[in-house]
This record gives structure tokens, sequence and C-alpha cells, in this order.
């Protein structure tokens, strides 16, 4: 399998099956990813901060770096390969507390509900998240199976199912890091 890397600020859409879309080192951003798989495209998307507004240069030339401007290019960029919303798994991983410990900024937590808040009102559901915490997190999405991979700072790389109840991850907005 091909991997295509996924930089910070950054997003990638594919429909190729033998690739596998990975980012890493994830701390207080997030990653959305999305997988279609009556159309085979995955996608990823790896943002930093919440609003464009806060620095609307930036947002133009980098759209990928916000959560309001990055999310819906990903999801128009996976429909321009034939992807439909309603077909769409979406997982969420991310927004942790890494360098902030004192949680001055609180960048993790204000990326996290402007993600939801977004895929909220645009009325998609997420399947399975693994956020907040204080750890670093790497994720890999595999086009052609959608299955998707999680790896924490020590840890082994785990496959997070569809299902978040199947998870031992995050079903209230706290990542399995925080749970003890």
């Amino acid at each position: 399998m091909k991997s295509l890397v996924v930089q910070v600020a950054d997003c990638q859409v594919s429909k190729d099956p033998e690739k596998s879309l990975v980012t890493y080192a994830l701390g207080s951003c997030i990653a959305v990813a999305i997988h279609d798989s009556a159309a085979g495209v995955g996608g990823l998307l790896h943002l930093m901060l919440p609003e464009s507004s806060i620095d609307r240069v930036k947002a133009q030339s980098n759209p990928y770096m916000f959560a309001d401007t990055g999310i819906p290019l990903l999801f128009r960029n996976a429909y321009e390969y034939g992807a439909e919303k309603r077909r769409l798994t979406v997982r969420l991983v991310g927004g942790a507390q890494v360098m902030d410990e004192n949680g001055v900024f609180n960048i993790g937590k204000r990326n996290y509900l402007a993600v939801r808040k977004i895929l909220w009102k645009a009325g998609v559901l997420v399947s399975g998240e693994d956020v907040g915490g204080n750890v670093s997190r790497t994720v890999r999405l595999e086009v052609g199976s959608g299955k998707f991979w999680l790896r924490t700072a020590g840890e082994a790389e785990q496959e997070m199912p569809l299902s978040r109840t199947d998870w031992k991850g995050a079903t209230d907005g706290l990542s399995r890091h925080d749970r003890g």
C-alpha cells in the first residue's frame, strides 16, 4: 500500500484503492477522515485552527488550515470523485491539549467544538472519534477498504471500527486517554 502524506493544514482525497492517507503528530489539530465505500473514495483533512476569521489572508492562501473553510472543501473534493454525503463515514481524531497544559488557549477543544458544529449544521453524523487528552496521535485511512488506523504516542497502531459504540474512545467528547 502506498502512503499519501497529509501535511499540517493540508487535505488529500483519493479514489485509488492502493493508497493509504496518513497524517502524523496530531496535537491540538484535528484530523477529519471521510470514506464512501460504495464510491471507493477516501479523504483526510489535517486542520489547525477553528475559524478563518482570525486571519483571512491565510485562509485565502490555505483554506485547509481552518475548520470552517477546510471541511467544506474536503467534502466538495470527495463529491467530485463520486462520494455521496449520505454514504460517508466520518471520523475525528486530535484536539489534544499537548503544549498548553494549563488550558490557557484551549485550541484543541475549540477546534473540536468548531468541527462538531460545522458537521452538525451540515447534517453529518460522526461514526467515531478519539479526541482530547494530552497525547499526540497519528492516523491512517486505507482508501480501498475504508479501514481507519490510530496510533497514539507510545502505543501500537490499532484499527478504529466504524461504530463508535465498539470503540473504547470518545463518545462524549473525551478520549480514552481522559478516562484513566
